[in-house]
């Protein structure tokens, strides 16, 4: 396969997954982002984007640096996923959502606690929220990186989510994992106060996935 064959692929899956996250509906018009790994260079949404406008060629090419490689603007949060594909060499994929249960909750500037065991899949006893940071701006990139040391994922505050993955279809698989967690934890909330799991408890779990304090899941 060529490497052009293997950037085509790349796109196209983008693509794809722009979709899937619009039927699913977390993400509506232009909101949310994508961008995955191409080498030593990054393809990312371009601002704007959605299912209804976007074609293989408008994916646009950045450097690690994000400095456009030929042509189209990149998404207004190209900030955030150079400096977190930068900052976790294993990560291959970024994904940024405004899911509605995420935004409640990051809205609320709240962690997500060990309610359930499945929290220790993003590598902790909590899945963190990132500190407020304007969006677009490096500084909302560098709260971001810093909420993801030891994770796959988080909240960021009075905004949405994010998540990294060794592929695409990993950090597509954390996203909509997290989105299930946030909703259930809100339901949770609605009926009383939960109760949490030891931290001796999360580390076992966490020692079952594999990946406890990795920051990246498996796949």
């Amino acid at each position: 396969m060529t490497m052009r064959d293997e950037e085509r692929q790349l796109r196209e899956k983008l693509l794809t997954a722009v979709k899937l996250l619009e039927d699913k509906g977390f993400n509506h018009a232009s909101t949310g982002n994508l961008s995955c790994r191409d080498g030593d260079e990054i393809l990312i949404t371009p601002t704007g984007g959605n299912s209804g406008n976007l074609t293989p060629g408008r994916i646009v090419r950045l450097t690690r640096g994000g400095k456009v490689v030929g042509e189209g603007i990149p998404s207004s949060e190209w900030h955030m996923h150079t400096a977190i594909l930068g900052a976790f060499p294993h990560a291959n994929a970024v994904v940024h959502t405004h899911a509605d249960a995420c935004v409640a909750l990051s809205c609320l500037r709240r962690p997500i606690p060990a309610f359930h065991y499945m929290v220790a899949g993003f590598g902790g006893v909590e899945i963190r929220c990132a500190r407020y940071a304007t969006f677009g701006t490096a500084d909302l990139a560098t709260s971001a990186v810093e909420a993801l040391q030891g994770r796959t994922a988080c909240l960021l505050a009075n905004h949405g989510m994010i998540a990294m993955g060794k592929s695409l279809d990993a950090a597509l698989a954390a996203t909509i994992k997290l989105e299930t967690l946030a909703r259930q934890y809100l339901l949770a909330l609605s009926a009383g106060e939960p109760v949490l799991i030891d931290e001796e408890e999360m580390s076992r779990v966490g020692a079952r996935y594999g990946n406890y304090g990795v920051g990246i899941l498996p796949g």
